[in-house]
């Protein structure tokens, strides 16, 4: 028998509008037939529609980590609303009748069975011969590295007659004329620089404020300064090299554009098995330089105690036909987990995942990860600061012994030795949470975990967080979902 919670059920939705749909559907009764297998591993049924014929749909759990959703229906979403709701009607504990398994699944689960036989085979076989690598086109490589490198000549033009004109002097035929560098860079494979450039365009174009958004100007100013500076030192090098390696250990492959393949990371070793993870926060953003809307999440891996993130974009255009992620309150269990180059919160994403029910054992670990100590949780955040390419916005889980209001009416946090942390709202986030803290039970305000995004404030030269997550005990006060 499969088991199933609602939030596993949720995490395969395509969106919250999907989610919606597929519960109206079971509570209107729209399923006329509710079927399972012998073994448990199959759902199928029958739900009515605007057809003249009932659906059929199906959810095969042969390979719990990779379920198989099917549907009669003409519907684009994938899965479907009457698969999800199927789902929701197994998760509800309505009754499903044994029935045998139908002869079309049958038939493509033995499709299905022959397709990864083959697949072993050609392991098996290759097993004994030396593994086949990767060719890679050294000639259309370098001709993209040196038009890369002509792309960075551009962006550098552009910055310093910026900087040199003074940011006084930008108006709407300097702003049309860095939208036309932003195009330019797509032709030089620069997207990474594309998506800078056009952040850079949308806080210049913001004239009601400019003058109280310079700060963050110059600091878009440096960070691309440092992208022009690191990505040419970089490319220099990768041409230098005859295998044009790509540079698993830092960011600056996807500050350039790269797409890591899951393939690619394997191959470097950026892959853990067998990890079980706890989301421990989640919000959804409009990320304006890269024109996408992108859905990100907090995740700790309970063995090594760090906290990971997993980032999904979706483009305004085809936003609606991708799957948007959304709070996850389950335990993650992830078979093969993939890690991308990074520091602090590195991003991760994985293919297969089953889940089941948080248990208190389960948050066990999440208080004995925490940091104790806010000198050395500072000192670990300004190390990566250094970085101009560093993440702006690293996220920690800190041990909090008590939290406290100011009379300013400032929130801080304290640690064992006394030392505090000022807590305020950031705007990477865009969601206010402090406010929240005083509609939180005392109980949950002393000796709790709590998971905080910290921010550099170069007007004060003030190190910040802000709350997201409080834990106490097996409690999870989710201020950011």
């Amino acid at each position: 028998m499969i088991e199933l919670t609602e939030g596993y059920v949720d995490s395969l939705a395509l969106n919250a509008s999907a989610i919606k749909n597929a519960q109206g559907l079971v509570k209107k009764r729209s399923f006329v037939q509710l079927n399972k297998s012998e073994d448990g591993k199959l759902l199928f049924g029958e739900c009515s529609g605007s057809g003249k014929s009932n659906y059929a749909c199906s959810a095969d759990f042969i390979e719990p980590e990779k379920p198989v959703m099917r549907c009669s229906c003409p519907s684009r979403q994938f899965p479907c609303k009457h698969t999800l709701g199927l789902l929701y009607a197994y998760v509800g504990g309505e009754t499903f009748e044994q029935a045998d398994v139908p002869e079309d699944i049958t038939t493509k689960r033995e499709k299905a069975e022959k397709r990864e036989q083959k697949k072993a085979e050609q392991v098996t076989v290759g097993e004994d011969t030396k593994p086949k690598v990767k060719k890679v086109n050294k000639s259309a490589l370098k001709k993209k590295i040196q038009a890369q490198l002509e792309g960075l000549d551009l962006l550098e033009k552009l910055t310093l007659s910026l900087i040199r004109g003074g940011l006084g002097t930008i108006d709407s035929k300097t702003l049309k004329m860095i939208q036309e560098h932003v195009k330019q860079l797509g032709n030089y494979y620069l997207t990474g620089a594309q998506s800078e450039l056009r952040r850079l365009v949308v806080l210049l174009d913001d004239e009601d404020n400019r003058e109280t958004a310079y700060t963050s100007i110059m600091e878009q100013l440096t960070l691309i300064h440092a992208l022009i500076k690191k990505g040419r030192a970089h490319l220099t090098a990768k041409l230098n090299d005859p295998e044009l390696k790509l540079d698993p250990e830092s960011t600056i492959e996807e500050w350039l554009g790269h797409a890591w393949q899951l393939s690619e990371l394997k191959e470097f070793g950026l892959m853990s098995e067998k990890v079980e993870l706890i989301q421990l926060a989640f919000a959804g953003y409009i990320d304006q330089g890269r024109e996408e809307y992108m859905d990100r999440g907090y995740w700790l891996d309970k063995e090594s105690g760090e906290v990971h993130r997993t980032i999904q974009y979706r483009p305004y255009k085809a936003s609606k036909y991708i799957k948007e992620e959304d709070s996850f309150f389950d335990v993650a269990l992830v078979s093969e987990l993939y890690l991308y180059p990074g520091d602090i919160n590195r991003r991760v994403r994985w293919e297969k995942m089953t889940s089941r029910p948080l248990t208190p054992q389960d948050l066990e670990p999440v208080h004995a990860k925490a940091h104790r100590s806010y000198a050395d949780a500072i000192k670990l955040v300004k190390n990566q600061l250094k970085n101009p390419l560093g993440d702006r916005n690293p996220v920690m889980l800190l041990h909090v012994v008590d939290v406290r209001q100011l009379e300013q009416g400032q929130f801080v946090i304290l640690d064992e030795a006394g030392h505090q942390l000022l807590l305020d709202d950031l705007s990477p986030i865009g969601y206010k949470t402090v406010s929240l803290l005083s509609y939180v039970s005392e109980e949950n305000l002393h000796d709790v975990s709590m998971l905080v995004m910290f921010e550099h404030h170069l007007d004060t030269g003030r190190l910040v967080a802000q709350p997201l997550t409080i834990i106490k005990g097996a409690d999870i006060t989710r201020l950011l979902y």
